[in-house]
């Protein structure tokens, strides 16, 4: 079982790192299309709206009930590394290159939630384990761009896409021959919109979707915005030029690391508690960004980066778990799905309305904004367990 487990995190880790293969060579992008820095805002809400989307096709067709999980994922993750060379087309223009992302995240949701599926399909004790790992895969091979670009700043860029395509059909092809179906796999109900509506009624279940809508506000502009963040942080200080793609990948990874805890921690501490602890420190980090931001010490700027991106991820995995538990088991799927497609929907707008109110005079105090999705999620929080 463990090796089942850790074939499922390693096809994750791969098949995800498509997720910010656009973010990390966002500069050439921007020189070859002649668009401004703001398209990243862009590029980053197409994929997240393609991943919505598709969420939503995966759940209304029942794709992972009628077939095999497995071959759901290999098929996903090879239409997904498909659209992701689209990048590379000589005639790419900005409309094309927002296309193939937003498809690329369509497929993206027959990869992510797939694979969490398949995980409970063979686990069903420590679910906040499991999920941990999972997450953390999700985060590592979001992060994995940033380093590939690294590693290949000699090269042309658009090696970061083909690398991070060939990662995709390799993780694909791992689940498919070595994970089959699993032994708790069961048909789950088709989505039914209303009576997902009439869960929600239940307020645990509305506190623990709230606080991981309060917690995605925060988490994808976060990630979105570090690469800028440290660039503009250099130009203003004037100083030596400095690896943002390496320290890109090593901020945002760190938070594979946070999960893997979080799961562990949450054994001892209790689910709910834990997870308000992490979003209190979390939306802290948030009020307190602009000290930091200002500071003359780079080494004291990447240690906040570094405690900001482990507490910033660190709750999902319990927020996923905390869902799970409380949704009504024969709309399980249905609940889940949902809660995702807000989430997910609330990561737009977050990252457009830093996009698009990002400046030079505000870039100190701006990413404050994003402690009002912590604040809200705590305040439902509140709700006790009964």
């Amino acid at each position: 079982m463990k090796k089942v487990l850790f074939i499922i995190v390693l096809a994750q880790f791969l098949c995800t790192s498509l997720w910010f293969a656009g973010n990390a060579i966002l500069g050439d992008l921007i020189l070859k299309l002649g668009v401004s820095s703001d398209f990243l805002a862009h590029s980053t809400s197409a994929i997240q709206l393609g991943f919505i989307l598709g969420t939503l096709f995966y759940a209304l067709f029942s794709i992972a009930d009628r077939f095999s999980p497995s071959l759901v994922f290999f098929i996903s993750a090879l239409l997904a590394a498909l659209f992701n060379l689209g990048v590379n087309l000589t005639v790419l223009t900005p409309t094309l290159l927002l296309t193939v992302r937003f498809f690329t995240g369509f497929f993206l949701a027959g990869i992510y939630p797939i694979g969490i599926k398949i995980a409970a399909d063979y686990y069903q004790e420590g679910l906040e384990k499991s999920l941990g790992y999972l997450v953390g895969a999700l985060v590592l091979g979001t992060a994995l761009p940033h380093l590939i670009k690294s590693f290949t700043l000699d090269l042309p860029w658009q090696y970061v896409t083909y690398a991070t395509s060939v990662f995709s059909i390799v993780g694909g092809l791992l689940l498919l021959v070595l994970v089959p179906d699993g032994p708790f796999r069961t048909k789950g109900s088709s989505f039914r919109i209303m009576t997902v509506f009439e869960a929600f009624k239940n307020k645990e279940l509305r506190s623990a979707a709230v606080g991981y809508f309060g917690h995605m506000w925060e988490l994808y502009a976060f990630w979105t915005f570090i690469p800028l963040l440290l660039k503009n942080y250099q130009e203003h200080h004037q100083l030596e030029d400095i690896n943002t793609s390496t320290w890109s990948f090593l901020i945002i990874g760190i938070g594979s690391l946070a999960c893997v805890c979080s799961g562990y921690w949450s054994t001892y501490i209790g689910t709910k508690k834990l997870s308000r602890i992490i979003l209190f420190i979390s939306c802290c980090c948030c009020l307190i960004s602009p000290l930091f931001f200002q500071s003359n010490s780079p080494i004291l700027l990447l240690l906040f980066l570094f405690i900001w991106s482990f507490f910033v991820i660190a709750d999902s995995p319990l927020f996923s778990t905390l869902v799970a538990q409380k949704a009504p088991a024969y709309i399980k799927g249905s609940v889940i799905t949902m809660v995702n497609c807000i989430g997910f929907f609330i990561t737009i707008l977050s990252i457009q309305l830093i996009g698009y109110l990002l400046n030079e005079s505000n870039q100190l105090y701006l990413f404050t904004i994003l402690a009002i999705g912590p604040i809200i999620g705590l305040y439902f929080l509140k709700t006790k367990d009964k």
